[in-house]
């Protein structure tokens, strides 16, 4: 399956101390979002149109309780390795929706008309790109997106970029980016739920009580 949604399985254990202060104070310049998982619901996306295409029927949210979907699922590989092709492709019916709550409070995140930042393991960024444009209250020339095909090639980019703090769903990425002095905020997900010393977010009003005023 594709190492945009793939993950190792088995998350780091080992305990980071972390700065609390950096959690809070939100700004555009200084933060930066994961999408899938974060901002687009991805993987009730997968839920559908595994039962939609391969009338798999079986499925909850919670039962993704890996990254790496084949450690978790009781799904043929196969079926697993095209419903992500779909996702990657956009060739998929059932419709990418955004996380619950998050577009007002993305529209409050850039209303200055920053440039809001998303960094993505995914191998292009086109597709998604045209997915921010139409989901975000947001100007497309706010829509910052870099696609590093690999989850270990975000830090860079996130350095590069002056980046302190980034939300992020998977938590193997989180322990990485803390060790290159990158604050992650884990958005809780089924498939997170690892020890971790990181500040957890659990909602979109959960962020934004994190942003600058």
């Amino acid at each position: 399956m594709d190492a945009a949604i793939k993950m190792p399985s088995g998350a780091p254990r080992r305990a980071l101390v972390t700065d609390d202060s950096a959690y809070h104070g939100l700004a555009p310049a200084t933060t930066a979002f994961d999408i899938d998982g974060v901002i687009a619901d991805t993987m009730q996306l997968f839920i559908e149109i595994a039962r939609e295409s391969f009338q798999v029927e079986h499925l909850r949210y919670e039962d993704i309780t890996s990254y790496n979907l084949e450690d978790c699922l009781d799904l043929d590989p196969d079926i697993i390795a095209a419903v992500i092709d779909q996702i990657i492709a956009g060739t998929h019916t059932p419709q990418l929706r955004p996380m619950d709550g998050m577009g007002p409070h993305m529209a409050r995140f850039g209303q200055r008309g920053q440039t809001v930042r998303f960094v993505t393991a995914r191998p292009e960024a086109g597709v998604i790109r045209s997915w921010l444009e139409s989901n975000l209250p947001l100007d497309p020339a706010q829509i910052e997106v870099e696609a590093t095909g690999s989850f270990e090639a975000k830090a860079e980019v996130l350095l590069a970029e002056g980046i302190r703090v980034f939300v992020e769903d998977r938590l193997e990425t989180c322990f990485h980016l803390s060790r290159v002095g990158i604050t992650p905020i884990l958005y809780v997900q089924p498939w997170n739920r690892y020890p971790h010393p990181f500040r957890e977010v659990s909602s979109w009003e959960e962020i934004a009580s994190l942003m600058a005023p």
